[in-house]
């Protein structure tokens, strides 16, 4: 089973599309250096950065010219 669920990721956000971008850039910070904010046992950076967003520390601002 796929943890954190794909349900749980989708009610913190708006669609999957920007589930995807915030979890993509989530990610980058986090191979540059970023402190993790959530606690996992996964060492890859897209699966912490899917934790930390179903667990509420991430947000994310929509724009007319992308998610910041």
């Amino acid at each position: 089973m796929i943890k954190p669920s794909i349900d749980v990721l989708v009610s913190k956000v708006d669609s999957k599309y920007s589930l995807v971008v915030a979890a993509a850039k989530r990610a980058r910070s986090i191979v540059e250096g970023a402190p993790v904010l959530a606690e996992t046992d996964s060492t890859k950076p897209v699966t912490r950065a899917l934790f930390e967003i179903a667990a509420g520390k991430i947000t994310y601002e929509r724009t007319k010219t992308g998610i910041k």
